[in-house]
C-alpha cells in the first residue's frame, strides 16, 4: 500500500468509529446492551465497571482484525491502526477527562469544556430511555442539547434527573 492510501485508511477508520460508537452507544448499549452498560450511568465507587466489558470486544474484535490483517489483507491491518487510535482518543476524552478515572481536571473553556458538559448531559437521564450526545469525540452545543432533554422529558421519552435544567 502506498503512504496515501496507508493514511487515508487509518484515518476514514478513526473517523468510522466515532459512527460506530455513537451507533452501538445508542442502540446497543442503551438497547439490549443495557445490563452492563447500566452502572456506568449509576454512582460507584468502583474501580471497574460491567461496562468496561464492551472494551474487552471490541479490543478482542480489533485484535482479530490485527490477525487477518497481518496475515491476509494489509489494508485491514491499517484498519484496526485507526481503531486502535480512536480508542485510546476514547479512553483519553471518556474514562479519563469526562469521567476523571485517571486524572482529575476540570476544563474551563474551549472544545473539552463542551466535550465534558455534552456528555454530562447524556448522564442526565434516568434509564436506558431518551438521551442525547451518543457519540464521544464530536460534541454538539450544550445549550441545543439541553433543549432536546427538555423535549424529551416533556414528551414522555426520558426521566431527567433534577439537577439538569433541561
Amino acid at each position: 500500500m502506498s503512504w496515501l492510501a496507508i493514511i487515508l485508511t487509518v484515518l476514514s477508520s478513526l473517523i468510522g468509529m466515532e459512527l460506530f460508537a455513537w451507533w452501538s452507544h445508542k442502540y446497543v448499549m442503551h438497547g439490549w446492551g443495557w445490563a452492563w452498560h447500566r452502572d456506568h450511568h449509576e454512582p460507584h465507587d468502583n474501580v471497574f465497571e460491567a461496562n468496561d466489558l464492551f472494551a474487552v470486544v471490541f479490543g478482542s474484535i480489533n485484535a482479530v482484525m490485527y490477525i487477518i490483517g497481518s496475515l491476509y489483507w494489509e489494508w485491514m491491518w491499517w484498519l484496526a491502526v485507526g481503531v486502535t487510535l480512536y480508542g485510546v482518543i476514547y479512553t483519553l476524552i471518556h474514562d479519563g477527562l469526562v469521567h476523571q478515572r485517571y486524572f482529575k481536571w476540570v476544563p474551563k473553556k474551549g472544545y473539552a469544556k463542551r466535550l465534558v458538559q455534552a456528555h454530562k448531559l447524556h448522564h442526565a437521564t434516568i434509564g436506558k430511555e431518551g438521551g442525547v450526545s451518543f457519540g464521544f469525540v464530536f460534541a454538539r452545543d450544550p445549550q441545543v442539547l439541553k433543549k432536546e432533554l427538555k423535549e424529551q422529558r416533556e414528551a414522555g421519552i426520558a426521566v431527567v434527573r433534577d439537577s439538569v435544567r433541561a
